[in-house]
C-alpha cells in the first residue's frame, strides 16, 4: 500500500472518529439541556403546588376564624330572649301596637280574669324574646355568610 492510500485511510478513520465524537458530544449536550428543562419545569411545578397549598391554608384559617366568630355570636345570642323579657317587664322596652293587634286572644281580654291577663302578658313577653332571638340568629347567620363570600372573593381576586 502506498503512502497516499494510507493517508486517505487515516483521514477517513480520523474523520469517522471525529464524527462519532461530535455526535456523542451533541447527544450529551441535548440530554443536558433536556435535564435542565425538566428540572426547571419540576421546580416551577413544586412552586405552584406550594403556592396553592399556602392559599388553601390561608383560606382554611380565614374560614375557621369566621366559624369561631359565628359560634361566639350564637353563644351570645342565648341571653337575648331573657334580656328582652326583662326589658319588657321593666318598661325599658316597649312593643309596637301592631304587635298587639296580631293576637286574637286580646279580643276577649276584657272578660278574662286578672291572672289570665298576666299570664297572657308574660307569654307575650316570652314570645317577643323568642322572636328577637330568631331574628338575631338569622342576622348572625347572614353576616357570617357575607363574610365567607367576601373572604372567598378576596382570595380569588
Amino acid at each position: 500500500m502506498n503512502r497516499t492510500a494510507i493517508a486517505v485511510l487515516v483521514f477517513v478513520a480520523w474523520s469517522a472518529a471525529m464524527f462519532g465524537a461530535g455526535w456523542a458530544w451533541r447527544g450529551d449536550r441535548a440530554e443536558g439541556k433536556d435535564a435542565r428543562q425538566e428540572a426547571s419545569a419540576s421546580a416551577a411545578q413544586v412552586q405552584q403546588v406550594n403556592d396553592v397549598r399556602a392559599t388553601e391554608h390561608s383560606q382554611a384559617e380565614t374560614m375557621a376564624a369566621i366559624g369561631a366568630k359565628h359560634e361566639e355570636d350564637r353563644a351570645a345570642a342565648t341571653t337575648v330572649p331573657d334580656a328582652v323579657v326583662a326589658d319588657l317587664r321593666a318598661d325599658r322596652l316597649r312593643l309596637r301596637d301592631g304587635w298587639a293587634s296580631c293576637e286574637t286572644q286580646r279580643l276577649s281580654e276584657a272578660v278574662t280574669g286578672a291572672s289570665e291577663r298576666d299570664a297572657a302578658a308574660q307569654r307575650r313577653e316570652e314570645f317577643a324574646g323568642a322572636v328577637v332571638r330568631a331574628g338575631r340568629d338569622a342576622d348572625d347567620q347572614l353576616r357570617a355568610c357575607q363574610v365567607v363570600i367576601a373572604a372567598d372573593r378576596a382570595g380569588s381576586g
